[in-house]
């Protein structure tokens, strides 16, 4: 395998953190190239990343289990990218026999040199990548498949679907994105203007949270995945290992409470797998962590009651009587 350096840095001329765009963004739709199928289509994922993340819990909240196989990678990268290999909580590719994920991106386009990034849709059929963007696949999970997955939790309910979109706009650059922006600045300008837009993000989403139960409409929607999975590794990683030491979400009682209460819906708390997390984030950037040791601390006990059912109904609506 001839894949380009997976570890360089990603920073502009001023030292600030810029994020690679996906290059994979096609859809599953019926009479397209990639039809909703059960059995035909494979994710491929890290559960130490939030990106990935945030489609482990729409495959599961959507039952879609049995329909989408899924392959964890292993959590320590190195300069070669993300490897298939056996381990404990992950595994070799049983299903094409790649050794590095980055064989996924050459099978795609040969020509490829970017970065390769999880989560990855892979196309059994057409043996080729559908989509790399964790927002497209967390919408093709909750929608694409009709009956294939579970009619409750809707992600993105047509109606809220512009307020989503709002808020993801303000979520993704002030929490999700500026925490690697702060651990990866270059300069103190870039790290002064990332953990000033931190503040901003987190302050706004915890104004909204110690009213309403969910973020948007109250009605749990993919913008609360895409804010947990950023939140949820907060404490035991981004806090110390990014340097985004202002506050920890366990100091919030909304903040806190909303995380425990993600974490509670069902199926959620199989998701989350914080040794991987750990292990990943100080075992992979030696540069931000040369001795490699890992802090004890896991963050907030997940298993706490939240607290948050008075203010807003539960995340997945029971099953109809019968």
């Amino acid at each position: 395998m001839n894949a380009p350096p997976q570890l360089g840095a990603e920073t502009d001329s001023r030292g600030r953190f810029v994020r690679q765009q996906s290059a994979f963004r096609d859809r599953i739709e019926e009479g397209g190239e990639h039809p909703p199928e059960a059995g035909r289509y494979h994710l491929y994922v890290s559960l130490a990343c939030p990106w990935a993340h945030r489609v482990v819990i729409a495959r599961r909240l959507k039952g879609l289990e049995d329909v989408i196989g899924m392959t964890v990678v292993d959590p320590i990268r190195d300069e070669r990218g993300w490897a298939l290999r056996d381990g404990t909580g992950w595994s070799a590719d049983p299903v094409t026999g790649f050794a590095f994920l980055a064989e996924a991106y050459a099978a795609t386009d040969p020509g490829w040199r970017g970065r390769v990034t999880v989560p990855v849709l892979w196309d059994t059929a057409t043996g080729t990548i559908v989509n790399n963007e964790s927002e497209d696949i967390l919408r093709i999970l909750d929608s694409a498949f009709g009956d294939l997955a579970l009619p409750s939790p809707v992600l993105r309910p047509p109606e809220l679907a512009a307020s989503i979109d709002v808020m993801n706009a303000r979520v993704y650059p002030e929490v999700n994105n500026a925490v690697y922006r702060a651990g990866f600045a270059a300069s103190q300008e870039a790290y002064d203007e990332a953990v000033a837009d931190l503040a901003a993000g987190l302050a706004m989403v915890e104004e909204n949270l110690a009213r309403e139960r969910w973020l948007v409409g109250n009605r749990f929607t993919e913008a609360d995945i895409r804010l947990f999975t950023t939140l949820v590794r907060f404490d035991a990683v981004y806090h110390t290992h990014f340097k985004c030491n202002a506050r920890l979400i366990a100091e919030s009682a909304a903040l806190v409470g909303f995380v425990r209460d993600v974490a509670q819906v069902p199926g959620v708390m199989d998701t989350i797998a914080m040794d991987q997390i750990k292990s990943h984030y100080y075992g992979t950037h030696q540069v931000l962590n040369p001795s490699g040791i890992i802090p004890v601390s896991d963050g907030p006990d997940l298993s706490v009651p939240h607290g948050r059912s008075t203010l807003g109904p539960e995340a997945v609506e029971p099953p109809p009587p019968g």
